[in-house]
């Protein structure tokens, strides 16, 4: 009797299979050799693709709802990006050659929610919770970001600060498979070709980190490569990029910390950390070979050290589409928390130029903070001077001053070197009590990493003078994760009996009050602003990102918190509706990067359009991807 033959399932034999990886296989190694965009070798490449989210289900032709791919059997169950699950329909199980390798039950995406939740409540510790997300992530990516939309609140601190902060201290401990492309030292001269590894011809948002600095933990090394995976999948969630089009990166150069070169399961590269010309090298043939295959791709810088971070910047700021999330993300959402104080306190935008700021930590995120606040004053009327002179800098040496510029050997950054030389009125090294008890400040930030730093006695101090201004009392320990933070929500509002404007950056609980009043904290996490600018990047295809459109998304972030929401002294969005504050801050920034004649995929909408809430709202959320599940069919 003869075997009938399948029902529209598309088959390959073993050889089949061979023959085509070993073409596969001679196409890669030619286009090492050189690529260029006509190159007719580009095909096959789209032809290797483990899936086809990218080719057919981009940001702009997303409305096709359906995913082709050449995949098949085992294969589609094993790929994250095609993977459903018990969600196959009968249909798809008979075209994919899958029938009999799930069970019987077709399931809906609601239904494996329940089953995910449940399976969830059970587990104890954030670690862990941690590592279900990161198998979930793996083996069901519509899934994955369903799960994190639908639960954002309580996941957000799990994917993200701070859990991901002791993911990436025990990294090389609870490693499961790798995610993203990694670059090293031993990978000079072969960057260009190795770039056509990674299976996706479009790739719309890359986060590279080299572990310097990972959050308020130091020298992580290739520890740190959970930072660009965090960061991205909140692009997904909160910003609706494509995940098919997300890379997370780490340049691996090596570590300073003792600990990894003892620790035997250690991942990264066992040698000191590349330093000076050497190490900017091997960056620019990284950006280089970023830049070849995917010329519109949008970088973000995340995590450098501070010596590292800002020179880096300042290097491709104008030459790529990137950014540094640390300082220009962090700045924005700072300036945004700002905004919303003086609101909240019933002055205007404008009164920003009245307010002495006294910060805590003198590294490349502080420095960009001061940086951005600083503009914000000029744009308001001060001079350069004026501004500069409304901040104190204290770091571990004391209060920065332009006395410190004299000394030998220092290692202040320019923008620090900067604020320095405003400041000669006071005593170089000033203790952090004796500059709020002679300052005065209206505003405390923190960004030191040093746990505790606004002890009992600063914050006792800085009430009281408030107090005598007839001010209230703004304070923010910045520092990530929860346990780096510079204060605890509790103490502030216990010592100033509920009075004061609080915003950290990781979350806290919220705080009960003598009087029965409980106080949500407000969170000041970059959340709020990056997948909304990377979502405009991509949307508007901008070529740089400019001052003026971090700015529009500081403006725009401030304007998602009602006055209702200002009475209570929150002066961030609730994380539950971070997708719409990605929607309003992308709106902000594409507007301005219109204005600016910087939005080529923009250029042929007129101003009315761009002008109009209405059409801009339908038009970024059009584009934003969404977790559901939609058909699959196999293409040739």
């Amino acid at each position: 009797m003869s075997k009938p033959s399948p029902p529209s399932c598309k088959w390959r034999s073993t050889t089949q299979k061979k023959e085509k990886m070993q073409k596969i296989g001679s196409n890669i190694k030619k286009i090492k050799k050189g690529y260029s965009s006509s190159n007719p070798l580009r095909n096959c490449i789209n032809n290797t693709q483990h899936c086809s989210y990218s080719d057919y289900q981009s940001h702009h032709s997303f409305s096709k709802d359906v995913i082709f791919t050449n995949e098949s059997g085992i294969d589609v169950m094993n790929n994250g990006l095609l993977n459903k699950g018990t969600s196959f329909s009968k249909t798809e199980r008979d075209r994919l050659g899958i029938r009999g390798l799930i069970p019987p039950t077709v399931s809906n995406i609601d239904t494996q929610l329940m089953r995910l939740k449940e399976r969830f409540s059970t587990i104890q510790t954030d670690i862990e919770k941690y590592q279900f997300c990161t198998q979930l992530h793996d083996r069901n990516e519509t899934l994955f970001y369903y799960f994190i939309v639908n639960n954002i609140k309580e996941l957000a601190p799990i994917i993200y600060t701070p859990t991901v902060g002791k993911a990436c201290e025990n990294f090389s401990h609870i490693f499961r498979k790798p995610r993203g492309m990694f670059f090293s030292t031993l990978d000079k001269g072969e960057m260009k070709s190795m770039v056509y590894n990674w299976p996706v011809e479009e790739v719309d948002v890359i986060v590279v980190t080299d572990g310097g600095r990972i959050l308020g933990l130091g020298d992580l090394g290739a520890n740190g490569d959970g930072i660009p995976i965090g960061k991205l999948s909140l692009y997904v969630a909160a910003g609706g990029i494509n995940p098919g089009r997300v890379l997370p990166v780490l340049l691996d150069v090596g570590t300073n910390n003792e600990k990894l070169f003892n620790d035997p399961l250690y991942l990264g590269l066992r040698q000191k950390r590349l330093t000076g010309p050497e190490y900017y090298e091997l960056v620019e043939e990284w950006v280089d070979a970023i830049v070849s295959r995917w010329p519109n791709v949008l970088i973000q810088w995340e995590d450098f050290s501070s010596d590292k971070a800002d020179a880096l910047l300042q290097k491709y700021r104008d030459r790529i589409l990137c950014f540094n999330d640390d300082i220009q993300g962090t700045a924005s959402v700072i300036l945004s928390g700002v905004l919303n104080c003086l609101r909240a306190t019933g002055q205007s935008f404008s009164d920003i130029t009245k307010q002495k700021i006294l910060i805590v930590g003198s590294g490349a995120a502080g420095m960009g903070v001061v940086s951005g606040l600083k503009e914000a004053m000029k744009r308001e009327g001060l001079t350069e001077e004026e501004a500069l002179k409304n901040f104190y800098i204290v770091d571990k040496d004391g209060l920065l001053t332009s006395e410190r510029l004299n000394e030998m050997g220092s290692t202040l950054s320019d923008t620090a070197k900067m604020f320095a030389y405003a400041r000669n009125d006071m005593k170089e090294g000033s203790s952090l009590l004796d500059v709020v008890k002679q300052a005065e400040p209206d505003i405390l930030l923190g960004m030191s990493s040093q746990p505790g730093l606004f002890c009992e006695e600063v914050l006792t101090y800085f009430n009281s003078a408030c107090k005598r201004k007839g001010k209230t009392p703004i304070v923010f320990p910045l520092s990530n994760p929860t346990s780096k933070a510079e204060c605890t929500a509790e103490s502030v509002f216990k010592i100033t009996d509920g009075n004061a404007i609080f915003a950290s950056g990781s979350p806290f609980n919220p705080v009960p009050l003598p009087n029965g009043q409980v106080i949500q904290t407000s969170q000041a996490n970059n959340m709020f602003a990056y997948p909304g600018v990377g979502l405009a990047a991509v949307l508007s295809g901008c070529n740089t990102i400019s001052d003026n459109m971090f700015y529009a998304a500081s403006k725009s972030l401030a304007a998602t918190v009602s006055d209702e929401a200002l009475k209570r002294k929150e002066i961030y969005p609730h994380v539950e509706d971070i997708r719409e504050v990605s929607k309003k801050v992308a709106i902000g920034v594409m507007r301005q990067a219109y204005y600016e004649g910087n939005a080529k995929k923009l250029k042929h909408l007129p101003k009315e359009f761009i002008d109009s809430d209405i059409e801009m709202d339908k038009y970024v959320s059009t584009r934003m991807w969404t977790p559901k599940y939609v058909p699959i069919v196999v293409k040739d």
